[in-house]
């Protein structure tokens, strides 16, 4: 008894059970105008299998004094883009597996500004009980004229061409100095001969 107890402490401490990967990825917060916008919202389940229905609902509120407009839905398979401003320029960009819910925008305009919520019900299908779980993200989207130059990019530019300029020294002295000792061995080879 006491060999089984520890044969199956051991198997529970060596064999790690597999996990599924979800990350969740932060949604883009400013979009450039006339180009379009991933509205990013990811919802992991952590069992593939069990069943689920999943209703997501994209709603947008312009400021902070006005009301939600509900401008998304997603039911039983089908999404659905609901009467609003945004009609005619919204796409479901959400994954076949339903871990990411999100939405694109088309030709975004500075009206499109504002803040934008996703909220996904889950219901989970069982014999017996069907619990449920909800996920609320909230994104805040700012509409810009122009891309703003992003500091990082640029200091990153300058490096990789501080080091190709660092290589490309490192490469002409290895050439050198292999030049002259090939030069040496063939001088060494010809004094030897005579």
């Amino acid at each position: 008894m006491l060999t089984h107890l520890l044969t199956t402490t051991c198997m529970l401490y060596f064999v790690c059970p597999s996990h599924q990967v979800c990350v969740d990825v932060p949604s883009e917060t400013q979009a450039v105008l006339g180009l379009s916008m991933k509205l990013t919202c990811i919802d992991c389940m952590k069992r593939e299998e069990v069943k689920t229905r999943t209703r997501v609902d994209w709603y947008f509120m312009p400021n902070e004094t006005s009301g939600r407009i509900h401008i998304y839905k997603y039911r039983e398979g089908t999404p659905i883009e609901l009467d609003s401003r945004l009609k005619g320029r919204l796409l479901w960009n959400g994954s076949q597996d339903l871990q990411d819910l999100s939405l694109r925008i088309q030709n975004v305009s500075f009206d499109d500004s504002g803040f934008y919520t996703c909220e996904v019900h889950r219901e989970f299908v069982f014999d017996y009980f069907t619990p449920t779980a909800a996920t609320i993200k909230n994104i805040s989207l700012t509409v810009m004229e122009k891309a703003r130059e992003d500091l990082a990019a640029l200091y990153s530019e300058i490096m990789m061409y501080v080091l190709l300029v660092c290589l490309t020294l490192w490469l002409l002295v290895e050439m050198v100095y292999c030049y002259r000792k090939i030069s040496k061995s063939d001088e060494q080879a010809q004094d030897t001969a005579y």
